[in-house]
């Protein structure tokens, strides 16, 4: 929980990791692709403040006492959101895979939801693994990769007919958040196999799921809001929107969030650090102290503090069914809230 100035922010980190990208774990022939990833993973970090820059070292292994201070002691989290990316094609044991996450998720159990995952490549095959995943570790969510690659393949499409196997199993499971990864790209994978277009054709197909765009589609930002605005389903993930735009670029910043607000509204969007590239302190503060920085922006929703307690953990919160204290509520729901109390104790 964040407090500044007498107003309390229930946090939601909706999008981060637990990774391994150490020497030991790259698949041997291909220690070029699994070290060209990480390093440029490790050049995204350098766009937030310089005091959070890591070593190489300590970002491709970091540990499990590091990710509980960062996130949770110092950077004012209350519940956290595990997104697994498998890459397993130059991963030895994956680069931060569900079972991994999982071991975290078993000694802090209040403090992490886990998400699975799944791969439309692995057939009808692998509809059953997916199940006993999700019954295994309770997963309301998946994260999808959609550029991963795998053997001959460099990605896979929400519009394949497989995909729509899974997403039915979601829709039958009670798997209702689907968080794709859909904007910047990371050597070598391909950069249009992250275009936002097979999220517009499976919003609508499967309209009992909320599709959460990690990334909101960066750069392609038009084509997301424009797709997210006719689709009831869709949501903004403002992962790396925080992390790589607000402090090395704020007039962008303010562009995309203005964007964002004008065409999807703060009900649906989500804050997500990406740590281990980011550290979640700076971003939480940084977005409750935010504002455009002049007038030029003047044609854009502004966005209230009721509106940052949405983006920061709310609306997170409502997607997971995560119980919010009262003091963090808005002061619409505790009002509504107590006037219930009151009515069951007369």
């Amino acid at each position: 929980m964040y407090e500044k100035a007498g107003e309390k922010y229930f946090v939601v980190d909706s999008h981060m990791h637990f990774w391994n990208a150490g020497p030991a774990n790259r698949v041997p022939g291909r220690e070029d692709l699994a070290k060209g990833w990480i390093e440029c993973f490790h050049a995204y970090q350098s766009l937030g403040p310089p005091e959070t820059h890591w070593s190489i070292e300590k970002f491709q292994e970091y540990t499990e006492a590091d990710l509980m201070r960062d996130v949770f002691e110092d950077g004012h989290v209350d519940v956290a959101i595990f997104q697994p990316t498998d890459l397993k094609y130059w991963y030895t044991n994956g680069f931060n895979t569900t079972e991994q996450n999982a071991e975290l998720k078993e000694k802090y159990p209040d403090k992490f939801i886990l998400n699975t995952n799944f791969d439309p490549r692995d057939g009808a095959e692998g509809l059953r693994p997916f199940e006993e995943r999700v019954k295994r570790y309770g997963s309301k969510g998946v994260k999808l990769y959609t550029a991963e690659w795998r053997d001959g393949s460099r990605g896979w499409t929400l519009k394949d007919p497989m995909a729509w196997r899974y997403l039915e199993k979601c829709e039958e499971l009670g798997v209702t958040n689907v968080h794709v990864h859909k904007g910047p790209t990371i050597w070598p994978l391909d950069k249009d196999a992250f275009d936002v277009a097979d999220v517009d054709h499976a919003a609508t197909r499967f309209q009992g799921l909320n599709f959460i765009v990690e990334h909101v589609g960066l750069p392609r930002i038009e084509d997301f809001c424009y797709m997210a605005t006719q689709e009831p389903n869709v949501y903004a993930g403002l992962s790396v929107v925080t992390g790589a735009e607000m402090y090395s670029r704020p007039r962008f910043f303010s562009k995309v969030m203005g964007e964002l607000l004008y065409w999807v509204g703060e009900d649906k969007m989500t804050f997500g650090s990406d740590y281990a590239i980011w550290e979640p302190k700076w971003q939480i503060e940084g977005l409750v102290d935010w504002d455009y920085p002049d007038e030029t922006f003047s044609d854009y929703p502004r966005l209230g503090t009721e509106g940052k307690k949405k983006i920061l953990g709310l609306n997170a919160a409502k997607l997971y069914d995560i119980d919010v204290p009262q003091d963090c509520r808005l002061k619409e729901e505790a009002a509504s809230q107590d006037d219930a109390v009151l009515v069951e104790q007369t």
